[in-house]
């Protein structure tokens, strides 16, 4: 029996009603907090935990994935969810720019930095 076969059919009525609910601007939102805690989690910022430090979560090459990813997302976004809700976004890709400059050993050319192409160099 494959996987789509033990889903009722109910079932995924009921979760497509629920995405189609939602609205667009907090499917955006939510989506730009999920890559804003990756990020933040591989610019080793997470908390430390019973299980290790949260420095130790640090891989640069991936935050800068993240935060690439994020500033096109967040910068692509603003101009239909409104400054509204876009202002904290960008206030928190900024955040994590900043984050990723003090965390990397070898700075980045102004302008050059994760994001950057899409910001503008963050000061």
């Amino acid at each position: 029996m494959s996987s789509e076969e033990s889903v009722p059919a109910e079932a995924i009525d009921d979760v497509t009603r629920d995405i189609a609910e939602v609205p667009a601007v907090e499917v955006i939102t939510s989506s730009a907090v999920h890559l804003m805690s990756a990020a933040a989690v591989k610019c080793g910022l997470a908390e430390d935990s019973a299980e290790g430090r949260g420095a130790d979560l640090q891989d640069l090459d991936e935050a800068r994935k993240l935060i690439t990813a994020l500033a096109g997302f967040v910068t692509g976004a603003a101009t239909v969810i409104g400054d509204h809700h876009a202002r904290p976004l960008r206030d928190g890709l900024r955040s994590l720019q900043l984050a990723f400059r003090e965390a990397s050993e070898i700075p980045d050319a102004p302008g050059e930095g994760p994001g950057e192409k899409f910001t503008g160099p963050v000061r």
